[in-house]
C-alpha cells in the first residue's frame, strides 16, 4: 500500500472521528497532530486501534512515540515499515 493511500485513509478517519466531519480544518501531511490539537493523548490510543484493525499491524508500547504517530507522513511510513516486517514485528 502506498504512503499516499495510507495518508488518505488516516486523514479521512481523523476528519470523521476527531474533527467531527469538519472539512474546514486544514492540516498538511507533515503537521504535528498533537501540536495542532487535532488529536490528544486519548485520541492517539484510538488512532492506534484504528491502525491495527485497518492495516493489520501491531503497535508495541515502545513504538508509541511521536516519530511514528504524530503526523500523516510519520504514520504512513510507520505502517509501511510494519507491513513489510510482518504483523508481530
Amino acid at each position: 500500500m502506498s504512503d499516499s493511500s495510507i495518508q488518505q485513509q488516516v486523514r479521512a478517519y481523523i476528519q470523521e472521528n476527531f474533527l467531527m466531519g469538519a472539512h474546514d480544518v486544514v492540516f498538511a501531511d507533515g503537521d504535528s497532530l498533537l501540536d495542532r490539537h487535532i488529536v490528544d493523548s486519548t485520541g492517539i490510543l484510538e488512532l492506534i486501534l484504528y491502525l491495527e484493525e485497518t492495516f493489520g499491524v501491531r503497535v508495541h508500547d515502545a513504538e508509541m512515540v511521536p516519530e511514528n504517530l504524530d503526523s500523516l507522513d510519520a504514520i504512513a511510513g510507520f505502517v509501511q515499515r510494519k507491513q513489510r516486517a510482518g504483523v508481530d514485528a
